[in-house]
C-alpha cells in the first residue's frame, strides 16, 4: 500500500529543504542546541581574525618598499597590538557579559550620538567583513590557477557569496559546523608553513640580523631617522587589516555557550594567539625567504611555493600538492570569514533597530530563529560593493580597516570613561585603564595614518558610505520618537477613565464577543476598545484581548527573557481586562508565544472563534494623513495581515484607524 503524497505545496518542501525545519521557539533546550562552545565560536567568530593573516601582513609587507628589513619589528608591532586589542576586549566582555560590543560600549559610556556612530561603523565594517574576506579568498584560490581562468573570478565569488547567505539562513551553528574542516586544514597548513618555514632558515638568523643592523645604517644616511619612522608607521597602519575580526567576539557572546563571559574569554583568547603566531610568522618568513611580489599572486602564495614547491617524496613531487592545499584553505578560510559579517553584522542591526535607529523589523527573527532581514540585507550589500569594487582587495582592505579601527577607539575611549568613573570604587581602575589608554592610542594613529594616507584609494568612499548611513539612521530614529510623542500625548488622554457603576465578569461563549488585538497597555489600546463600542453600542457583550509575546532579538537570549517576556504580556492583558470589567464589559484575555505576530494572532484568532460563535475581530492601526513609503518600512502591518487570514477564512475583522497628523504639518 503507498503512502499518500504529501499535501505540503511542492514551493514549501523546497524552502524547508534549503533553509530547514522550523525551529520551536518555546523549547527551554533550543539555547542550548544553537549556542557554540569556544572551539566552535572560534571558527565561526575566530575566522575573521585569523584568516586577515592572508591580506594584512601582505599590505603592511609590500609598504615596506625596499626596506622590508623593518619587518623584524613590524612583527613585534603586530603581536603586540592584537595582545593590546584582546585584552582591551576581554575586559570589555566582563563589563557586558550581555553582549552587543562596539556598539552597546559607545552608546552606554559615550552617549546616543556615540553609538550610532559606532553601530553604523560596525555595519559598514561586517559588509566590507564579507566582502573583503570573498574577495581576498577569490585571489588565494585563483593564485594558484592559469591568469586566463581570472575572467571568472568575479563571478565565482559571487555565487560564494549566495550560498554563504543560504547556509546563514539555516542557522549559524549549522553553517559553522559546515565549514569546520577548512578551519581546521587552514590552521594545520599554516602551522607547517610558519614552523617549518622558520626551522629551515634558522641558520640564517645571524646573517637576518646583519641585514637588519645594516639597513637600518643605509636607511637613516637615505631618509634618516624621521624618514624610517613614517616608512615604518605607513606600514604599520597599512597592515591594519590584520586586527579586523577581533571585535567579533563581543558582539556575539549571546550565540556562546553558557557561561557566555567564560566562553567569550576563551574565545577571545584562542583568536589572539592564533592570529598573534599566524601574522607575525608570515612576516618573518616573508624577510627569510626573501618573498618578492609576482603578478597574479599573493605574497602568501609566493612564499608557499618558495618553501615547499620542491618537496619530493621518493621522487615523486609533493610540494605542488601542499602549496595547492594551503592556497586552497586560505581561500576556503577567507570565504569562512564572511561568517563573521553575517553572525554579527544582523546583530549589530538588531540592536541598532531595538534602539529605533533601524526599522523596527530588522529584531526579528525567522523561523530558523535567525534575523532574516539582516542577512539578507548583508548578503546583498556585500554582492554590490563586491561587484562595484571588481573584487580589488587593496581597496577594499583600507575601506573596511577604516570603520574598524573607528569602531575599535569608541570603545576603548568608552572604557577609558567607564574606569576613570569607577576609580572611587574599583582599587584596580590604574591597572585596567592602561590597557584601553594604549589600545585607544593605537587605533586611533592607525585610523590617521590610513585615511591620510588611502583617502583618494577608498577612504573618501568609506567615510561618504558611513555618514549616509548615520544620517538614515538619524532620520529613522526621529520618525520613531515623533510617533512616541504623540502616542504619549493620546495615552495622557485616557488616564483618567470613568468606570460604570456595575463590574463585567468573565464572557458568556453564547453572548456576542468583540476580540480586540491589543500591543502594550495604552492609548492605542484604550482609543480601540471605546471604538468598538462606538461602532456597535451595547451590541457586544464581551470583549477579548488577544497579544501575543513575540521573540526578537532583544529577547531571544535565554529561556529565562522568554518567560519574562510572556509574563510581561500576560500582565498588560490583564490591565487591559480590569479596565473593560470597570466599564462594564465581561472581559477576558487569550496569548501566544512567537516570532511572527501575524501567524501568532491569527492561530489564536481561530482557536477563539471556536469558542464564541457570535464573535468579530478587530485591531487598533495607526493612520498618517498622508502614508509614504517610508512609513510602511518603518511600521508593520500585522493588522491588515491578520485581517486578510481571517477574512480568507471567513472570519470578520474591522481595522480601527487612529490617525497620526505629522508633525511638521501640524499647527
Amino acid at each position: 500500500m503507498t503512502e499518500p503524497a504529501s499535501s505540503e505545496p511542492f514551493l514549501d518542501r523546497l524552502r524547508r529543504a534549503v533553509f530547514g525545519a522550523p525551529r520551536d521557539v518555546s523549547d527551554p533546550g533550543i539555547f542550548h542546541k544553537m549556542a557554540l562552545v569556544p572551539f566552535l565560536a572560534w571558527i565561526g567568530l575566530g575566522a575573521d581574525g585569523l584568516s586577515s593573516s592572508s591580506y594584512g601582513p601582505d599590505e603592511a609587507f609590500r609598504a615596506l618598499g625596499e626596506h622590508t628589513y623593518l619587518a623584524v619589528f613590524l612583527c613585534a608591532a603586530t603581536a603586540f597590538t592584537v595582545f593590546v586589542i584582546s585584552l582591551a576586549y576581554s575586559q570589555l566582555i566582563e563589563r557586558f557579559p550581555t553582549g552587543g560590543g562596539g556598539y552597546v560600549v559607545a552608546t552606554k559610556l559615550l552617549g546616543q550620538h556615540a553609538g550610532v556612530i559606532s553601530g553604523c561603523a560596525l555595519l559598514v565594517d561586517y559588509i566590507l567583513t564579507v566582502t573583503v574576506s570573498i574577495a581576498a579568498g577569490g585571489d588565494a584560490i585563483f593564485s594558484m590557477l592559469p591568469p586566463s581562468w581570472a575572467v571568472g573570478k568575479l563571478t565565482i565569488e559571487v555565487v560564494v557569496l549566495v550560498l554563504l547567505i543560504v547556509l546563514n539562513l539555516r542557522g549559524v551553528k549549522e553553517s559553522v559546523t559546515a565549514l569546520m574542516p577548512i578551519f581546521i586544514l587552514f590552521v594545520v597548513t599554516h602551522l607547517v608553513l610558519v614552523i617549518g618555514g622558520i626551522a629551515s632558515h634558522a641558520g640564517r638568523v645571524p646573517e637576518l640580523s646583519h641585514e637588519v643592523t645594516t639597513g637600518l645604517h643605509h636607511g637613516m644616511q637615505s631618509v634618516g631617522v624621521g624618514g624610517l619612522l613614517l616608512i615604518f608607521l605607513r606600514a604599520y597602519s597599512m597592515g591594519g587589516g590584520t586586527y579586523t575580526g577581533i571585535e567579533a567576539v563581543s558582539n556575539g557572546l549571546q550565540i556562546m555557550r553558557e557561561p557566555h563571559v567564560e566562553t567569550g574569554k576563551r574565545t577571545m583568547l584562542y583568536m589572539a594567539v592564533s592570529l598573534a603566531f599566524t601574522a607575525t610568522g608570515i612576516l618573518l618568513c616573508y624577510l627569510l625567504f626573501r618573498v618578492a611580489p609576482v603578478e597574479g599572486q599573493t605574497l602568501n602564495a609566493v612564499l608557499a611555493q618558495a618553501f615547499a614547491g620542491e618537496w619530493t617524496l621518493g621522487g615523486v613531487a609533493v610540494g605542488k600538492g601542499f602549496v595547492v592545499a594551503t592556497l586552497a584553505s586560505e581561500g576556503a578560510l577567507l570565504f569562512v570569514a564572511a561568517q563573521t559579517g553575517f553572525i554579527d553584522g544582523p546583530r549589530v542591526m538588531a540592536n541598532m533597530a531595538i534602539d529605533s535607529w533601524l526599522p523596527h523589523r530588522f529584531a526579528s527573527l525567522s523561523d530558523r530563529l535567525t534575523s532574516k532581514d539582516g542577512v539578507l540585507l548583508m548578503g546583498v550589500s556585500a554582492i554590490v560593493v563586491l561587484v562595484g569594487m571588481k573584487g580589488r582587495v587593496d581597496a577594499l582592505v583600507v575601506m573596511y580597516a577604516i570603520n574598524v579601527f573607528v569602531g575599535f577607539t569608541l570603545s576603548n575611549l568608552g572604557m577609558c570613561r567607564f574606569w576613570l568613573s569607577e576609580r572611587a570604587s574599583q582599587p584596580l581602575w590604574a591597572r585596567k585603564i592602561i590597557i584601553h589608554v594604549v589600545g585607544a592610542l593605537l587605533c586611533a594613529g592607525i585610523l590617521v595614518v590610513t585615511i591620510f594616507e588611502k583617502f583618494t584609494q577608498g577612504a573618501w568612499l568609506t567615510l561618504v558610505i558611513t555618514g549616509a548611513t548615520i544620517a538614515i539612521c538619524m532620520v529613522v530614529r526621529r520618525h520613531y520618537t515623533s510617533v512616541g510623542k504623540r502616542l504619549n500625548e493620546l495615552n495622557a488622554e485616557f488616564v483618567d477613565l470613568p468606570s460604570d457603576d456595575h463590574h463585567g465578569g468573565d464572557p458568556d461563549a453564547s453572548l456576542p464577543t468583540a476580540v480586540l488585538l491589543v500591543g502594550g497597555y495604552g492609548g492605542v489600546g484604550i482609543h480601540s476598545m471605546l471604538a468598538v463600542h462606538h461602532i456597535v453600542p451595547g451590541y457586544f457583550k464581551n470583549i477579548i484581548f488577544v497579544s501575543v509575546a513575540v521573540v526578537d532579538s532583544g529577547s531571544f537570549k535565554g529561556a529565562g527573557e522568554v518567560k519574562a517576556l510572556q509574563a510581561s504580556v500576560d500582565e498588560t492583558l490583564a490591565k487591559y481586562v480590569a479596565l473593560a470589567r470597570r466599564l462594564g464589559w465581561n472581559a477576558g484575555s487569550a496569548t501566544g508565544l512567537g516570532i511572527d505576530p501575524a501567524d501568532e494572532i491569527t492561530r489564536v484568532c481561530i482557536e477563539l472563534s471556536v469558542r464564541y460563535q457570535r464573535v468579530m475581530f478587530f485591531a487598533g492601526k495607526l493612520l498618517w494623513q498622508r502614508e509614504s513609503w517610508f512609513q510602511r518600512i518603518l511600521h508593520n502591518e500585522t493588522a491588515f495581515q491578520v485581517e486578510r487570514r481571517l477574512q480568507w477564512k471567513g472570519l470578520p475583522m474591522t481595522v480601527i484607524p487612529l490617525r497620526i497628523r505629522d508633525s511638521r504639518r501640524r499647527a
